[in-house]
């Protein structure tokens, strides 16, 4: 059984539904810990002031805002326990919106709500009424010693919730200054088009599976063959020069012809969702139609 990492109320006008909440994600990070080179040895961190490079004992801290170079507005744990966000347990249904209305920068971490004991008839009720309108209900409610924007969805009779970040913790394009251009460069049309043709032959249905994280295979790899006291030549890594404004057109063309090589046939995603048998029919039927016209041809040629 997943173990609950927290444990609440959904507020809906006046319906309650006592949820718990689990994890939705398993993080498959490689850990390393640090060594001296020489023999091996753990390298431990201490927290050593600056003021006489002494270790400082956890009891002694307390936290300090910097206003200015060494000017600090001292708060101690007492202080910041009374500034707590209120311990509730309830996720306030503030607003319900269109899932699509909200951007995907706004989402942060991803959880599964579940039915607390005697409650799953009002959760099923909650998440088919959710899953029938579409909707996402944007709520708020505290974890972790922190208040949280969130949205909860509906998907195949289970509620998710996903933690958000607030409108001013998002950076916006406009405070990037120098990184992007003053002004758009005009694109020409026909390049608009053949880099839409590229984008239409590369599309398909999203399928999760089909992505892995390569770097971390070959960083597990590489730690076993170093196990197993295999010598380890580093390959060069060569980082892939930027396409020049000149070479557009001439680029999307190979790339479209690349795709095309490999049996991409412009409409990806119409391909992506026929079964495999009828992708095999119908490259066998386009086949023999050119065959045929082929032979049409020679012999309209044999007769002039």
């Amino acid at each position: 059984m997943p173990r609950a990492i927290w444990s609440g109320t959904i507020s809906f006008g006046l319906l309650n539904v006592p949820v718990k909440m689990y994890s939705a994600v398993s993080r498959k990070t490689i850990r390393f810990n640090e060594l001296r080179s020489s023999d091996g040895s753990r390298v431990r961190h201490k927290r050593v002031a600056e003021a006489d490079e002494k270790e400082v004992d956890y009891d002694e801290i307390v936290k300090g805002y910097e206003l200015s170079k060494d000017r600090y507005v001292v708060l101690t744990r007492d202080e910041l326990a009374e500034l707590d966000p209120k311990k509730t347990r309830a996720i306030e249904i503030q607003d319900f919106v269109d899932l699509e209305q909200i951007d995907p920068i706004y989402f942060d971490s991803p959880y599964y709500l579940g039915p607390a004991e005697g409650a799953e008839k009002a959760y099923s009720l909650l998440a088919a009424a959710m899953e029938s309108s579409g909707k996402a209900a944007i709520s708020r409610f505290v974890f972790r010693n922190k208040e949280h924007l969130a949205a909860i969805r509906a998907s195949d009779g289970v509620l998710t919730l996903t933690t958000m970040r607030f409108h001013d913790e998002v950076v916006p394009p406009t405070d990037l200054d120098d990184a992007l251009p003053d002004k758009k460069p005009k694109v020409a049309k026909r390049e608009q088009q053949m880099a839409e043709q590229l984008i239409d032959s590369l599309s398909t249905e999203f399928e999760p599976d089909a992505y892995k994280d390569e770097y971390r295979e070959q960083l597990l790899a590489l730690i076993e063959q170093k196990a197993e006291g295999k010598e380890i030549v580093a390959p060069e890594a060569e980082a892939p020069k930027a396409t020049k404004a000149p070479d557009l057109m001439a680029a999307l063309e190979e790339s479209i012809a690349a795709v095309k090589e490999k049996g991409g046939s412009g409409d990806g995603a119409k391909k992506a969702s026929k079964p495999k048998a009828a992708k095999a029919k119908s490259k066998s039927s386009s086949g023999s139609k050119a065959k045929s016209k082929s032979s049409s041809r020679s012999k309209a040629k044999a007769s002039k």
